[in-house]
């Protein structure tokens, strides 16, 4: 965390005790589970944080609670994953690696969203050499887990089209098993091009089950509502305004202002 501002966001969380990543792991993998998102004004988030009156566990390792992630999404020439997501369609997936910068580690992930919106994340160790490039391994994974999963594959060959670079909290929430995250810094570049910056906010994420969690029912109840907010096709949308994107125009319009990366 560089940003003062963003920092203050997660002071509310320093006295808050921890849980490891192995306990988090037995507790609430939920690799199937109903994400939350919601864009939330700095000042408003460490208020809502502040006031959040339930049993919260903060994941830390090694002494640090604020970890760097890094993906990078891969899609077609023809941009099909970010139009089944822009069009709405039942089974849509993403394709991306998400590296643990502070670990240097890497995986290859899959996420596709079915029924009730349920979202099922599958992933395999990858190379950290390889983030911005799918192997022939790497791409015989996606290929057998979409077949799996939404029943059908790209036709043609997968690319980076987008990096997220951001820092990230995460909670546990015992009493619900439940888990949010707090993404800070949150940057959008395009290969080759200018890196943008969400201005002035944060990503606050829930995981759960099938009912929302205490966490959400807390946004709700302070008039916070979940935005519709996707880090790979909202950022599309945002880089790239002559694609469709009329699922994200409210987002695009009221709460995702950027600005340029230092």
């Amino acid at each position: 965390m560089t940003a003062p501002a963003q920092a203050g966001v997660l002071d509310s969380l320093r006295l808050l005790p921890s849980i490891g990543l192995d306990q988090l792991n037995a507790e609430a993998a939920l690799q199937t589970r109903v994400d939350r998102k919601y864009v939330v004004p700095e000042a408003q988030a460490q208020e809502l944080l502040t006031t959040f009156d339930a049993d919260v566990r903060v994941l830390e390792m090694d002494g640090c609670r604020c970890f760097a992630y890094d993906s990078v999404y891969f899609d077609s020439a023809g941009l099909d994953s970010y139009l089944l997501a822009a069009y709405g369609r039942r089974r849509r997936y993403k394709v991306r690696t998400r590296t643990y910068v502070d670990s240097a580690t890497s995986f290859l992930e899959v996420k596709t969203e079915g029924a009730r919106e349920a979202t099922v994340k599958e992933r395999i160790p990858y190379e950290l050499t390889d983030r911005a490039r799918l192997t022939a391994e790497g791409l015989d994974y996606v290929r057998e887990t979409l077949t799996t999963a939404v029943g059908c594959v790209p036709d043609s060959p997968l690319g980076p089209v987008l990096e997220t670079r951001y820092q990230r909290t995460t909670l546990y929430l015992p009493d619900s098993g439940s888990r949010a995250t707090i993404d800070t810094d949150v940057t959008w570049q395009r290969p080759g091009e200018q890196a943008w910056v969400l201005d002035g906010a944060v990503i606050l994420e829930t995981k759960s089950g099938s009912t929302a969690g205490p966490l959400d029912r807390h946004l709700w109840a302070h008039g916070v509502r979940p935005s519709r907010i996707s880090k790979f096709a909202t950022g599309m949308a945002a880089l790239c305004p002559e694609l469709p994107a009329n699922r994200w125009n409210r987002t695009l319009r009221r709460t995702l202002a950027l600005r340029p990366a230092a």
